[in-house]
């Protein structure tokens, strides 16, 4: 504003040549007034920069360097308006009435001070620097790019300036011409500014323009009828200041005053907002897309995309609520900064389907563009639309996750299977192997001892059979490992009983059964509580354990439970022991259970449906 103000300044030469002419009084301090006009056109253009686009500095510690270039340019001004030179470079024969009567301030005092317009003017473009470089919003960084162009031909074309000083004699044409472009380029700061105003929306420009359109529309319905009746009709009937025609005027704009204010109002939107369906037609729409056929991530971005171009907002997100925590599903638009919570948004809109909460809907509003009850309303009904959606979405998400456990609790069964079998490999290569083929050794040579010497073949006969004794007792604990006799024979509280009794602790077992169960269950339950009863006595430290097997309401659950050291199974989570059982059970449709408290022992707890236990 102070720019622009002084352009009242600026024809003071003007006047003073006119007053030289005529005689008139005020010729010296008219130019004496217009002489430090570029201080505050140039001196204040940094200024401009330096707060650009939101009025303020970039930090606090630009104060003392505002501080220092205002009081600098204060003191320029005062030195130009006071000094002798600046109203004789007019070339007028006028002397400055505001210089002191005893001398001239001099050159030395307006050179150092002219030095506060150019840090001014470096600051400026320093700031708009550093705030283009420190700013993501890629709005934001726009506006000062706009800023930025125009700054930049203003500083070429100074630099253009002084080279053309040095090469073209003083006060020639070209000279004057170069001065006249240089001063009309700061006219593109302006123009700079405006259109990251207009084009970006800044200081709520959007409400300033959509009220001009609807005040104008109003303003020129109500002069079309009182001029249509009162001077149109009025001169046909010859009756202009007919009272009657002023009230059929007044009629009749009070009756049409609202419709035209209402598609006035819908005009302005157009113009200032572009195209946006009614709300219908955003119900419509949105069920249209939601309704077909799309992938899971394809309908949301679809239904961030209607929210958000329905309502103008500037942000419209999805959230879908897994569990106990939220997680952000799709964006509109897809550039547009993500939010770290639903809350972060202007307004949050829950969606549900039977009662459950499956997720929100998130809108962030431009502040000339705020939600009002109407858009608040619409988005309510969109997201009532929106449950099933989000119902199906989260299943899908929910079966992903499933499939994924799924495939590596798979890969973790093949790995341990091709553990397994390298390992009986090993044991039957380093032990029954070898052991048997010792006794075919021995058989052949026994074979040749029957006719030479029968007393010495009857005692290697008798040591064959001790060897293939012990052969076969390798060979039936290596079994064991893979299925044991006594599992296969007697059942499952036979099994467990025989391994109570090797453990290195007391084992307390109680198996509750009505029947046999199918093998493969029996075979994971004997097998889970193996591992367990292994855990104990490694890791436990207990001094007792407990074995249930039971069976009841259609399923058969085992725990084993000790009085050990115990840990955090949150802290810790699953072991590769754990892990196995767990993925054990669940080729069963069977699930683990780990309770645990460091210095309260721990219990497993397993569960298999009897569908998969039938004798």
């Amino acid at each position: 504003l102070a720019i622009g103000l002084y352009v009242l300044a600026i024809p003071g030469s003007a006047y003073a040549a006119f007053a030289l002419d005529r005689g008139l009084p005020g010729a010296g301090l008219a130019v004496a007034i217009e002489a430090p006009y570029w201080v505050v056109f140039v001196g204040l253009s940094g200024f401009l920069v330096m707060l650009f686009p939101d009025g303020t500095l970039p930090s606090r510690r630009w104060r003392p360097f505002a501080w220092v270039c205002g009081l600098g340019l204060g003191a320029l001004y005062v030195v130009t308006l006071l000094s002798k030179q600046s109203v004789e470079n007019y070339g007028l024969p006028l002397r400055n009435p505001l210089a002191p009567r005893g001398g001239d301030l001099g050159t030395g005092p307006l050179g150092l001070t002219v030095v506060f317009a150019i840090v001014s003017l470096l600051g400026g473009a320093w700031a708009l620097v550093r705030r283009f470089r420190g700013n993501s919003d890629p709005v934001r960084r726009a506006q000062l790019r706009w800023l930025a162009w125009g700054g930049a031909i203003v500083a070429v074309a100074y630099v253009s300036l002084f080279v053309l000083a040095a090469l073209v004699p003083e006060g020639s044409t070209a000279e004057e011409i170069g001065s006249g472009l240089i001063v009309t380029s700061f006219a593109i700061i302006p123009i700079a500014i405006g259109i990251a105003v207009l084009r970006y929306r800044l200081y709520d420009i959007d409400l300033v323009i959509r009220k001009t359109i609807v005040f104008a529309v109003v303003a020129a319905f109500i002069a079309i009828v009182y001029v249509g009746l009162v001077v149109g009709v009025g001169a046909a009937l010859g009756t202009r200041t007919s009272p009657a025609l002023s009230a059929a005027a007044a009629a009749i704009v009070a009756l049409v005053f609202q419709p035209v204010r209402s598609r006035a109002a819908r005009l302005a939107d157009r113009v200032v907002y572009g195209q946006r369906a009614t709300p219908y037609e955003v119900l419509a729409n949105f069920s249209e897309r939601v309704g077909e056929t799309y992938a899971a991530e394809d309908v949301l971005e679809r239904m961030a995309r209607v929210v958000g171009e329905g309502v103008g907002a500037r942000r419209a997100e999805v959230w879908l609520r897994l569990g106990d925590r939220d997680r952000l599903a799709a964006i509109w638009p897809v550039d547009a900064e993500r939010s770290s919570t639903p809350e972060a948004n202007d307004a949050v809109f829950p969606v549900e389907h039977q009662g459950a909460v499956l997720g929100s809907l998130a809108v962030t509003a431009p502040a000339n563009d705020p939600l009002t009850p109407a858009k608040r309303s619409l988005v309510t009904h969109l997201a009532a639309q929106a449950g099933l959606v989000l119902h199906n979405v989260r299943l899908t998400e929910e079966l992903r996750a499933r499939l994924d456990d799924l495939r590596a609790a798979q890969k973790r069964l093949v790995a341990a299977q091709d553990q397994e079998r390298k390992r009986i490999e090993r044991n039957i290569h380093d032990g029954a192997q070898q052991q048997l083929v010792a006794l075919a050794v021995r058989l052949g040579l026994t074979d040749q001892l029957i006719d030479r010497d029968p007393a010495k073949a009857h005692e290697s006969i008798a040591q064959l059979k001790a060897e293939t004794q012990t052969a076969l007792e390798d060979l039936r604990n290596l079994a064991r490992g893979i299925y044991p006799p006594l599992l296969a024979d007697e059942g499952l509280g036979a099994a467990l009983e025989a391994q109570a009794r090797r453990a290195t602790l007391p084992v307390e077992t109680d198996v509750r059964l009505e029947r046999r169960l199918a093998p493969e269950v029996e075979a994971a339950v004997y097998f889970s509580c193996l591992e367990s009863l292994q855990n104990v006595a490694k890791y436990a430290g207990a001094t007792a354990a407990r074995v249930l097997v039971e069976q009841a309401d259609g399923v058969v659950t085992f725990e084993v439970a000790d009085d050990g050291a115990g840990f955090d199974p949150g802290a810790k989570g699953y072991g590769t022991g754990l892990q196995g059982i767990a993925d054990r059970l669940g080729a069963l449709d069977g699930t683990l259970e780990v309770r645990s408290e460091p210095e309260r022992g721990t219990v497993v707890r397993g569960r298999v449906p009897v569908a998969h236990a039938d004798a």
